[in-house]
């Protein structure tokens, strides 16, 4: 199975059910406001896109949106994605999507089963909301989410062969990580031993601990924005 890192949490992952792209952000770098309340205040995003907007949404025969925080689905994925364009999400968003005028959404797959996390602890956490994670030909990809039971009750599920886990330790100026630091990619580590990518790093700026924080980590590949890797 071969992954491209786009951008952040932005993929295309080559599967035995298609082409499928998963939180497409798309916007140019700097085109929005930095994410208040957090320690650095550049403006969003911090990169521009490896490849271009076209080139990501070609032959795509499935989109998956984890939740609709505008780093995972941005009005330049609205704009350029085909209405038609089957897309598989969680039932929180689904609503939102339809009104934006996509006509084939789905909230469940007879082969892609969903996985839930949790987006931070506490009062935090809460106000983040429901966030997915979906497991794709074998391959989990875990979301907006901190080490907790859903992640690990996934593992013991599903048992995939490959994991992308969302790190960086974004976090506001006050309250835990809301999504994987280096030390939650260890404990996934730990809990098996199956390649994992870590993604959604260095391009918003609430993602404080930089790609070199995880090289390190056995098991652990960190690919580069455009970097197509095999899992």
């Amino acid at each position: 199975m071969n992954l491209t890192l786009v951008r952040h949490a932005t993929l295309i992952v080559e599967t035995r059910l298609g082409r499928v792209l998963v939180d497409p952000m798309l916007r140019a770098a700097g085109t929005t406001p930095p994410i208040e309340n957090t320690p650095n205040q550049q403006r969003n995003p911090l990169v521009n896109l490896a490849l271009p907007a076209e080139e990501i949404v070609a032959g795509v025969d499935l989109c998956i949106v984890t939740h609709l925080h505008s780093d995972h689905f941005d009005d330049a994925a609205d704009d350029v994605l085909p209405r038609d364009l089957p897309i598989l999400t969680q039932p929180e968003s689904a609503e939102a999507l339809a009104a934006r005028g996509f006509t084939n959404i789905a909230v469940d797959h007879p082969s892609i089963p969903m996985t839930r996390g949790r987006h931070g602890t506490g009062e935090i956490g809460e106000a983040m909301g429901a966030v997915s994670g979906w497991v794709v030909d074998g391959l989990y990809i875990a979301g907006d989410t901190i080490w907790c039971d859903e992640v690990s009750d996934a593992l013991e599920r599903h048992r995939p062969r490959a994991i992308v886990l969302n790190a960086s330790g974004a976090r506001f100026n006050v309250g835990d990580p809301i999504v994987m630091d280096a030390d939650d990619v260890r404990r996934v580590r730990a809990a098996t031993d199956v390649p994992i990518a870590v993604v959604h790093l260095e391009a918003i700026n609430h993602c404080l601990e930089r790609r070199s924080a995880y090289r390190g980590i056995d098991g652990v590949h960190v690919p580069g924005d455009g970097e197509t890797i095999e899992l």
